[in-house]
């Protein structure tokens, strides 16, 4: 297939690792195999290793030395991209900071597709914010969601229609990721072997699953929990742990380029979040044929799950809920691996060379 020719800019000024980051990666370098003139604005240099070669990457800065907030972030991006716009015509594609892109299309008049990652659950709290979101939501060529109760939700608040592209899984490079060989004792002798990965924010609801974990050591099962993540709220959770001493049941370690190996080695996945939009994570512990049970929030896990067939769904912010789903999951373990491998069957919807060609036939229709 000819290369378009015809310059396209992929937005994201804050990249931090987690599962938005990873489908830019992969969207990003599918398409630089598409598309010939191809560039990338994020604001540091840290990720750049991520990029296909090919991909042209504009940061503001390279390795930052002090931490900026996410705001400053978008504004130093915002007006690069106001120069390159001006320089020649393009499409830009907003994986991040998409009200901002939407003004700034509406004023300078070039072409926008945006990409919106969680629920609105999440991010419209009041009446004035979903007026001013219901009108640039017009602005955008196209709106892509990551999933079917997504796409429902924010067509119905904001009266669009937009489009459902599933996120593309790299299953071989999870395995290969998987495979590499450490030391990590932690899980030894323990029952359940449970893993949560996750930013450590208000939205991920830590607080649930420790409070749920806690209930389960109080009852003497044999339960250990590894947290990986990073975030504003990490003391708040070694807090928990060091008050309620369950240090040597549940262990934190920060941020990782690779946890496949961390959860290759456990046998159930645990996601407490109060809204998502299509949880990678949730995905990749189906590709490593772990258990899941997740909070039942907007939108995604119940998508994934199958309402509850290929995993079990938990109400969100209940912790006796939880609880109640992990001593089941426990208690039945021929029956959980009959469901783990339904899970397994079901990963083709997020193939990955389809859901990639679905991304490159939207933005051609506007390049």
């Amino acid at each position: 297939m000819e290369k378009s020719k015809k310059r396209l800019i992929i937005f994201m000024p804050s990249i931090d690792g987690g599962g938005v980051e990873k489908n830019l990666f992969i969207i990003s370098n599918f398409l630089s195999n598409k598309i010939k003139n191809l560039t990338v604005i994020t604001f540091d240099s840290r990720f750049n290793s991520q990029f296909n070669k090919k991909i042209k990457i504009l940061n503001i800065i390279g390795e930052p030395k002090i931490k900026y907030s996410k705001y400053y972030k978008y504004l130093r991006c915002l007006l690069l991209l106001l120069i390159e716009i001006k320089k020649q015509k393009c499409l830009v594609f907003a994986f991040q900071a998409n009200i901002y892109c939407c003004i700034l299309s509406l004023i300078f008049n070039f072409k926008l597709i945006t990409r919106s990652n969680s629920s609105p659950s999440g991010w419209t709290k009041n009446f004035f914010k979903n007026s001013v979101f219901r009108f640039l939501f017009k602005v955008p060529k196209k709106i892509i969601v990551n999933s079917k109760d997504f796409k429902r939700e924010i067509d119905k608040r904001f009266n669009i229609n937009t489009k459902v592209i599933y996120n593309p899984l790299n299953t071989k490079e999870i395995k290969k990721l998987s495979n590499k060989k450490f030391k990590f004792s932690f899980f030894d002798n323990s029952k359940i072997k449970a893993i949560n990965i996750a930013r450590f924010t208000d939205q991920k609801d830590h607080m649930t699953l420790l409070e749920s974990i806690l209930i389960l050591i109080k009852k003497k099962i044999n339960i250990k929990l590894l947290i990986i993540g990073y975030g504003a709220n990490k003391n708040k959770i070694k807090n928990f742990i060091l008050e309620n001493k369950i240090s040597k049941n549940v262990k934190i370690i920060n941020f990782q380029k690779n946890p496949y190996k961390f959860l290759k080695k456990s046998n159930l996945f645990i996601l407490t979040s109060l809204y998502e939009g299509l949880p990678n994570v949730l995905l990749e512990a189906m590709v490593l044929k772990k258990f899941i049970i997740s909070s039942n929030c907007p939108t995604g896990p119940r998508e994934i799950l199958a309402n509850g067939k290929l995993g079990m769904l938990f109400n969100t912010k209940d912790k006796k809920d939880l609880c109640n789903k992990i001593l089941d999951f426990n208690y039945n373990i021929k029956k959980n691996n009959k469901i783990i491998n339904r899970a397994y069957k079901s990963l083709d919807r997020f193939d990955y060379h389809s859901n990639c060609m679905e991304y490159f036939k939207t933005i051609k229709e506007f390049i």
